[in-house]
């Protein structure tokens, strides 16, 4: 069967016919490993300086595939936690797989449905079968969703900092290095000064905030300061359920509101727009429960003339490589979180990605298009599991 997205079914969402190539998973490999960042990331969450990253390969009938589980170590951005999934892998999902027997990637929505929530662990299976299935019948992520786009302009997500100084240091090697957007974290105690100060060394730049839920509506007069520093937007600056106060900051600061957490499925996003409580959709797959539903989220706003953009959530490059193809939709017109992996990682788990004036290429080759380095995952991996039908 297919997964209904918004009265739409898969099919159509994918901008493409129905593959009739039937898959069998036989195994689910769950590795858990650490990466270290570059350097420090600083959110209203925390502070990371060692990333603990989590990767899905499928053995199937078919051949394999590999995805990006891109959950938190802790449940601080939303209630999905990476030894959470742990368990709802391999009691309450791969069961259901493995029972269903042969399947499409596009089936994977509809059997998990049953299983209230976790869609950042349900879009982690779906990706490696999907990759599986693009793989076995020889074509990209990007031809398979009628992306349109032979590269992206990226954009980049900084975080907060000790001192202003240090922040606006920061952005400055970024803008050197040529990207094309810059991303301010925030939070109260550290936002008006930090973003008049970025916005006078770069007046020309294409700049956005990102509050990451860490304010209330109390502070609404206070973020209206920000309307005069031009920016794109301001995400996500309430609770997730609070669409009540996202519209009404949108009715009262001209910056324009981005909602992110807000946004886990497609019905949300009718209820924000709906509510006025969003004039922008950050868009990350897993958030709202895999690829495939992000098509969905894109389809529907793009037919109502609502922007988008490619959130990140500091992908290796398994993810950078799918949120590249998915951002090369023609309603994606906002510059993502996608970046360079070089201001993530030293070494990735697959081929850098390189940027170049801006812009990222898109990878075209079968699946996701990257190739993993088997052996340097094995060096950083501390937690393997394996899931069977036995």
């Amino acid at each position: 069967m297919h997964q209904q997205y918004g009265g739409r079914d898969t099919v159509a969402a994918m901008h493409t016919a129905p593959s009739d190539l039937l898959i069998t998973p036989e195994l689910f490999e769950i590795r858990r490993m650490k990466m270290p960042l570059v350097r420090p990331f600083r959110t209203s969450f925390g502070t990371e300086t060692v990333r603990e990253v989590m990767i899905v390969r499928v053995v199937t009938d078919r051949g394999e595939g590999w995805a990006e589980c891109s959950i938190e170590s802790d449940p601080l951005y939303l209630s999905e936690f990476l030894d959470a999934a742990d368990h709802v892998f391999s009691d309450h999902l791969a069961p259901r797989l493995f029972a269903h027997g042969p399947m499409r990637a596009e089936d994977v929505a509809g059997t998990l449905e049953p299983v209230k929530g976790h869609r950042m662990a349900k879009a982690a299976l779906e990706m490696a079968l999907l990759d599986v299935q693009l793989r076995a019948q020889g074509i990209s992520f990007q031809q398979y969703i009628g992306g349109t786009r032979a590269s992206i302009p990226v954009g980049v997500s900084v975080g907060m900092t000790d001192t202003v100084d240090e922040l606006v240091d920061n952005v400055a090697g970024y803008v050197t290095d040529g990207y094309t957007r810059v991303k301010l974290k925030i939070e109260p105690g550290f936002d008006i000064e930090p973003v008049r100060r970025v916005r006078e060394a770069n007046p020309d730049v294409l700049l956005q905030v990102d509050a990451n839920t860490a304010y209330s509506t109390a502070d609404i007069e206070h973020l209206a300061q920000l309307d005069a520093f031009g920016l794109l937007l301001i995400e996500q600056p309430f609770g997730e359920d609070d669409l009540v106060g996202h519209a009404e900051l949108a009715r009262r600061n001209s910056t324009p509101v981005c909602l992110d957490e807000a946004i886990r499925c497609l019905d949300h996003v009718r209820s924000a727009l709906a509510l006025g409580a969003a004039h922008i959709i950050n868009i990350k797959p897993a958030r709202v429960g895999g690829y495939l539903a992000a098509v969905a989220v894109h389809d529907h706003c793009q037919a109502l003339g609502v922007p988008v953009w490619c959130g990140g959530m500091l992908e290796t490059g398994i993810g950078r490589a799918a949120n590249l193809a998915l951002a090369s939709l023609p309603g994606f017109t906002l510059p993502g979180d996608i970046s360079a992996s070089k201001r993530y990682w030293t070494r990735d788990i697959t081929a850098p990605f390189e940027m170049v004036d801006g812009h990222i290429t898109v990878p075209t080759g079968p699946g996701f298009g990257v190739e993993v380095d088997v052996d340097f995952v094995e060096s950083i991996t501390f937690e393997r599991r394996e899931l069977t039908a036995g």
